[in-house]
């Protein structure tokens, strides 16, 4: 895989640079820009989309100077183009009246990088690399990466946070109890940094299926701990037929776990091996 692989923007003939060793600070991106004009001459010049673009200029400026960038570096790349190219999209909408010449600035911008993201969509299709692979299954459907990204998690191969999520919901949609004990992978290397309360809801669907409605409960409630958002306690609580005594032990339960995942502590929780104890139903 080489540097030219990588950094397929509007400088598409860009030549990969000679590397650099050591761990230097990063300049800010004004610096970067000034002298690496060809990392930013295809962006636009005002404020708008100021941390999608300065995400993509820091990006193109690392890897720049990276001999052999890996998969997830790439995998990086893409998702900061589609960042950058789908807010400089709603910012070329803007009709600048006093300066006009910025409004076709942007809109010069996001055909470069609309044509930049195609470029190294391209180029990543079919690669047997386990995060492009998993960019071109999520975005694209292609079957071939899926296949790639499912036999490296059967391998248990990998670790990765978002893409065990991203597996746990694929199987949510044939295999509740399946996706489970993914979920519970997920939750395993799980903190207050890096959680999405939304996989409480993916757990709760799932027990919902299996007949658990005791755990549908205690993970629902979960969810509403973390994100603050309403809910009908009178729904909540026809979940386990108006049990309130069993209500107020499922709520403590749900605290506990929200606790746990926080703290980054659910593997050794005594939660989770309540969330271990439902069958499949066949």
């Amino acid at each position: 895989m080489t540097r030219n692989f990588v950094i397929i923007t509007s400088f598409i003939s860009f030549i990969a640079f000679s590397g650099l060793s050591g761990c230097e600070k990063q300049p800010d991106t004004s610096t970067i820009c000034i002298n690496n004009p060809e990392l930013c001459s295809d962006l636009h010049a005002d404020s708008w989309c100021r941390y999608e673009k300065g995400d993509l200029i820091r990006k193109r400026y690392k890897l720049k100077f990276t001999e052999s960038p890996s998969g997830k570096q790439i995998y990086q790349q893409l998702l900061n183009l589609e960042k950058y190219n789908q807010c400089i999209e709603l910012a070329a909408g803007v009709q600048h009246i006093l300066h006009p010449e910025r409004t076709n600035d942007r809109i010069r911008a996001f055909g470069l990088s609309a044509q930049s993201l195609a470029q190294l969509q391209d180029t990543t299709k079919n690669s047997q690399d386990l995060y492009l692979a998993f960019y071109h299954w999520t975005r694209f459907n292609d079957m071939e990466a899926e296949k790639v990204v499912l036999a490296a998690h059967k391998a248990h191969q990998i670790d990765d946070i978002l893409l065990l999520s991203q597996i746990a919901s694929y199987f949510q949609k044939f295999d509740a109890y399946q996706s489970n004990l993914i979920y519970l992978e997920v939750l395993d290397i799980s903190d207050e940094d890096n959680f999405n309360p939304d996989w409480l809801l993916g757990l709760s669907n799932n027990y919902q299926k299996l007949n658990d409605l005791e755990l549908t409960y205690l993970l629902s409630r979960a969810n509403v701990l973390m994100t603050k958002r309403h809910v009908s306690e009178e729904k909540m609580l026809a979940l386990i037929y108006g049990d309130k005594t069993l209500q107020s032990l499922l709520d403590r339960q749900a605290e506990e776990l929200v606790d746990v995942i926080e703290d980054g502590e659910f593997s050794t929780s005594a939660i989770k091996t309540i969330l271990l104890r439902s069958p499949p139903t066949r």
